[in-house]
């Protein structure tokens, strides 16, 4: 009996209209970071397992896909895992290349990434990430360039969003304010899910983890702060006055606000003192996005670690950066109806095919089109025309270029609308004029 064809769960086949449409948003975001100064790299599906372990807390190491070890001297081999993000691997190229590359080093890559995770709406398997960072400089400029990279993406994208920042030295200064330092990370990973479970469970959390309830009952109202940045600020710079690092964190907050207001960024900000981002890593600023009008977690988020790098060697060299998850921007984009409405049409029209003598007549034109840069297809099999009718519309080719032995002996090509019907003789010279002037 023949095998029924299936793949793992978490991860998805994408056929060529998804592909249209990913390749849409990774083309947008290429080119917003490109006008930044940006360049691309690339790093392998598989790490050393050394180089991914303690990164991103306990929680994270526990969805680390793990590589068995084959070949004839496997036993001696490093274990090796699936990356989990695009930063991590990042870091290690850095400390790698440090003698090829100049500093500050701005880099974007686009590769998938793999989590062992249970797959829901949402969350996959394996999915692409977009990261964007820039390491060697700790001015907040760079916190600002990636405000502004995600202020002009989703507004090409036509998607209303809003970008979420917190820094977490804000967070540090809580936890030594409510009288537990030692327990950062553990406030930090519980405070992350806040979205997902709700405060109470935040909370109960909190109280598994070993915070007293005066800590607690110090960091609740903190997460439920409203007003507008200036009048969050003025009250952290009263509850965090005894902690110098919660401090120094509100001074980069105001800092980095007050250039975002210079910007002129068209969407909403928000100082979000909830926002805590699980990742260990993180020292400063955090980002997260949210879309407004679609129902989906985070669809981009980010931070700044000061001495990601240190671990594998070169200490003191500060990055930032954003990531992008494409995953979710689709299901957006998609479930909004944003994509281009021709984005979906592999070519702009499809030569028919009634014989020998009619393409060797259509192969020169379909060449001249593809020279003006239009997608063209001639049907390979002479056939019936309703068939050939059929397959345009099935692959969303809007236009129909019918050659007969009328056409050839005229010079000429019937191009018929497939939407409206209409068709009109045109000149076999001007076709591409013509389809220039109404695609």
């Amino acid at each position: 009996m023949a095998q029924k064809p299936s793949i793992p769960k978490g991860t998805r086949d994408f056929g060529p209209a998804e592909m249209v449409g990913r390749n849409y948003i990774f083309n947008t975001i290429k080119d917003v970071f490109r006008k930044f100064g940006y360049q691309c790299i690339e790093t392998p599906s598989m790490e050393n397992l050394g180089t991914l372990l303690g990164k991103y807390g306990e929680e994270g190491d526990k969805l680390l896909f793990r590589i068995q070890n084959s070949g004839e001297k496997a036993a001696l081999a490093p274990e090796k895992g699936l990356r989990y993000d695009l930063t991590v691997p990042f870091a290690r190229f850095v400390v790698q290349h440090q003698n090829e590359i100049a500093f500050p080093f701005k880099r974007y890559q686009i590769q998938p990434v793999w989590r062992a995770d249970r797959p829901q709406k949402g969350r996959y398997r394996e999915f692409y990430q977009c990261d964007v960072d820039v390491i060697g400089s700790k001015s907040l400029l760079s916190e600002l360039e990636l405000v502004q990279m995600v202020d002009e993406v989703f507004g090409r994208f036509g998607v209303r969003v809003c970008i979420k920042i917190n820094n977490r030295k804000i967070l540090a200064g809580l936890a030594e304010v409510s009288g537990q330092p030692e327990r950062l990370v553990d406030i930090t990973v519980a405070i992350d899910k806040i979205d997902k479970i709700g405060l109470d469970a935040v909370k109960a959390e909190l109280f598994e983890k070993g915070l007293t309830p005066e800590a607690v009952a110090l960091i609740e109202p903190v997460l439920t702060l409203t007003g507008t940045t200036a009048e969050k600020i003025a009250r952290m710079r009263t509850l965090l006055a005894a902690s110098e690092t919660g401090c120094k964190g509100l001074d980069e907050v105001e800092t980095l606000f007050g250039l975002i207001d210079k910007a002129g960024i068209s969407q909403p900000v928000e100082l979000d003192l909830s926002l805590a981002r699980g990742l260990n890593y993180y020292t400063g600023a955090i980002f997260e996005v949210k879309a407004l009008d679609w129902a989906i977690g985070s669809i981009c988020g980010g931070g700044r670690y000061d001495d990601l790098t240190g671990i594998f060697g070169l200490p003191n060299t500060s990055g930032v950066g954003i990531s992008f998850g494409a995953d979710r921007i689709y299901d957006v984009l998609s479930g909004l109806n944003l994509f281009p409405k021709n984005a979906a049409a592999a070519a702009a029209v499809l030569f028919t095919n009634m014989g020998e003598a009619e393409v060797a007549y259509t192969i020169p034109v379909a060449a001249s089109l593809r020279r003006a840069g239009i997608a063209c297809e001639i049907y390979p099999d002479n056939t019936k025309l309703k068939k050939q009718f059929e397959y345009a519309d099935r692959k969303g080719i809007p236009y129909l270029a019918i050659v007969g032995d009328q056409e050839v002996t005229d010079g000429t090509v019937t191009l018929k609308n497939l939407a409206t019907g209409e068709q009109r003789s045109i000149a076999k010279d001007g076709l591409a004029q013509c389809l220039a002037e109404i695609s």
